[in-house]
C-alpha cells in the first residue's frame, strides 16, 4: 500500500512538472511562475545533446547590454514564434525565432547614467534589468525601465503590445508618482523578474550595487486592466532588497519573495527572509507567512543575503502524498527547506543543511525518482570524491524516510555563472543541465542531469553579463551576449 501511494504521488509530481517550461513558449523567467527552469524538449535526448552547436542560420543583433532573460511567445494568428529581448539602452526587440530577423523595435526613453547623480551601482547605462513577463491572453509584455524624465531618473512600468511594440493605453506607470516620497528612484533598483498573477503585474525592487542611500525591499502590484490601481509591500526595516534574478515566485496559490540584508536594526524587520504575499500584498504578519533563519542578524552584519538566490517551490513525493516545500540557499551556503503551507517564522525551517561555499542566482529543479533534483551555481561543500570540477552543484531533496538534502554531483562552470536550466524529453527522462559561465569564461556547458557527465564540448558565447540566463524553445537554446542573440541547435 505504501509503495502504491508513493508511486501515485510521483506520477502527480511529474504531471505537474511538464507545463513548467513549454517547448514553444517562454512567457516568464525560468519558463514558469515557480521559476523551476525546467523545459520540456521532446527530441532532446542525451545522444542528441552531444551534437550541440551554433545555429549559423540564425542572426539577431541588438544595441546595449542585456541582463534580462529573453522571452518567447507565439502569434496566435500566424503561429510564428518571436523572441522578446530588452536592453539596458531601453530598446525592446521582437526577433523571428527561426531566422533572427527583426519584427519590431520600441525605444522606451533615455536610460539613466551614473552622471545623473547616483552614488553607487554597477550597470551603466541603466535601463531594463529585470526580466519582463508576458500576459499571453492580453498579448502584452510588461517591464520596468529606468528612464530619464525632466533630467531625473524614473522607474516606469510599461505594457507593450506584442503585435508591434506599441505602448498600451494607460501605461507607462511612474512608480515614484504612484507610491509617493517613500520610493526614491535614485536608491531603488529593479533586478528581479516580474510576474503576472490574479489580474496584476508584480514588480520587485531592491537597491543599487553598493547599497547606498535609503531603500526598502518593495513589491509593487499594478492592475493589468486598470493600471492606476496600485498595491505595495515594503520591508519594515531599511534595505532588505528583493534582488535575486527570479524575483517574484508563485506556486499558483501565493506569491513568494526572498529578501536580503537589512540595516540599522536590532529587531527583525522582514530581512533575510522568505515571505508569502497575497494578491493585495498585505504584510505577512503570521508565522505561517514568513521564514527567517535564527541567525538573521549575523547574516545582516556580514552581508550574507538569504535573498541572493530565488526561493523555489518543490513538490516532493512522500508516503502521504506530495510534501509541499520551498528550498532557499543563502550566500553562506546554508540551504533551508521550509513548509510551503506554514513557513514557520524565525528559525522555523523543516531542515537546514550546509551545501555550498557561496550561492547566487536561481536554481533549476526537476522530478527524479523519490525526490527532486536541484541544480545550483555554487561551489559545493560536499562534492563526491573525484568530482571533475566546481561551480555547478546538483542536490537531491527527499521527504522520505525524513527530509534530507544530499549532494549528487559537482562539475565545472566558469566564474560567476548564469542561472542554470534543465531540459527533459517529457518532464522526467533525459534531464540535461545547461550552465552558462556568464561574466566569466563565456561558455555554455551541457551536463547529463543524473550523473554530471559533460555531453559535448562547451560552446563559446561572447559578451554575456552577470547572472545571464538562457532559454530552451522549439528545439533550440537561446542566450544573449555581446550585442547578439546566440542560438544553438543539436
Amino acid at each position: 500500500m505504501r509503495i502504491v501511494m508513493i508511486a501515485g504521488a510521483l506520477a502527480v509530481a511529474l504531471t505537474l512538472s511538464v507545463p513548467a517550461g513549454a517547448d514553444s513558449l517562454v512567457l516568464t523567467y525560468h519558463g514558469a511562475p515557480d521559476r523551476s527552469g525546467m523545459y520540456v524538449m521532446p527530441g532532446l535526448t542525451y545522444e542528441r545533446a552531444r551534437g550541440l552547436r551554433p545555429d549559423l542560420a540564425f542572426n539577431a543583433e541588438y544595441q546595449g547590454d542585456v541582463y534580462a532573460q529573453p522571452l518567447m511567445w507565439r502569434d496566435p494568428k500566424t503561429g510564428a514564434g518571436e523572441l522578446i529581448v530588452a536592453t539596458e539602452e531601453n530598446h525592446v526587440y521582437a526577433f523571428d525565432e527561426k531566422t533572427g530577423a527583426q519584427k519590431w523595435m520600441r525605444t522606451l526613453g533615455e536610460p539613466a547614467k551614473l552622471e545623473a547623480g547616483f552614488r553607487c551601482g554597477d550597470i551603466w547605462p541603466l535601463g531594463v534589468t529585470g526580466t519582463p513577463v508576458i500576459d499571453e491572453a492580453r498579448a502584452t509584455v510588461y517591464l520596468d525601465a529606468m528612464v530619464m524624465r525632466d533630467g531625473r531618473p524614473r522607474h516606469l512600468v510599461f505594457a507593450l503590445s506584442l503585435a508591434d511594440g506599441a505602448v498600451e493605453p494607460g501605461w507607462p506607470v511612474d512608480v515614484a508618482a504612484a507610491l509617493g516620497e517613500s520610493f526614491d528612484p535614485m536608491t531603488h533598483n529593479q533586478r528581479g523578474a516580474l510576474a503576472v498573477f490574479a489580474g496584476r503585474v508584480y514588480i520587485p525592487y531592491g537597491g543599487l550595487a553598493g547599497d547606498c542611500g535609503v531603500y526598502h525591499g518593495t513589491v509593487v502590484g499594478l492592475s493589468t486592466s486598470e493600471p492606476g490601481k496600485v498595491v505595495r509591500f515594503s520591508t519594515r526595516a531599511r534595505s532588505g532588497g528583493i534582488w535575486a534574478p527570479g524575483g517574484v515566485v508563485s506556486d499558483g496559490k501565493s506569491l513568494f519573495v526572498a529578501t536580503g540584508n537589512t540595516s540599522f536594526v536590532k529587531v527583525w524587520g522582514d530581512g533575510e527572509a522568505v515571505l508569502r504575499l497575497g494578491p493585495d500584498l498585505a504584510p505577512p504578519l503570521a508565522t505561517r507567512d514568513y521564514f527567517a533563519p535564527s541567525n538573521w542578524k549575523d547574516l545582516d552584519d556580514h552581508d550574507l543575503d538569504l535573498g541572493g538566490t530565488t526561493p523555489i517551490p518543490l513538490d516532493v513525493p512522500s508516503a502521504k502524498g506530495l510534501r509541499k516545500l520551498i528550498l532557499i540557499v543563502g550566500k553562506d551556503g546554508d540551504a533551508y527547506l521550509v513548509d510551503r503551507d506554514n513557513l514557520g517564522g524565525i528559525g522555523g525551517e523543516v531542515l537546514k543543511a550546509h551545501v555550498a561555499r557561496g550561492a547566487l542566482t536561481t536554481p533549476a529543479a526537476w522530478s527524479a525518482g523519490d525526490g527532486v533534483l536541484v541544480a545550483l551555481i555554487a561551489e559545493g561543500a560536499n562534492c563526491p570524491p573525484g568530482a571533475l570540477g566546481k561551480g555547478l552543484l546538483v542536490l537531491k531533496v527527499r521527504a522520505e524516510p525524513q527530509p534530507a538534502i544530499d549532494t549528487v554531483w559537482c562539475n565545472k562552470v566558469g566564474s560567476v555563472g548564469g542561472a542554470p536550466i534543465v531540459t527533459t524529453t517529457d518532464g522526467r527522462l533525459d534531464p540535461i543541465v545547461f550552465a552558462l559561465g556568464s561574466h566569466g569564461d563565456n561558455r555554455l556547458y551541457p551536463y547529463r542531469g543524473d550523473t554530471g557527465e559533460l555531453l559535448a564540448l562547451p560552446q563559446p558565447v561572447a559578451g554575456t553579463t552577470k547572472f545571464q540566463t538562457l532559454i530552451a524553445a522549439d528545439g533550440r537554446l537561446y542566450v544573449t551576449g555581446g550585442g547578439k542573440v546566440h542560438a544553438f541547435t543539436f
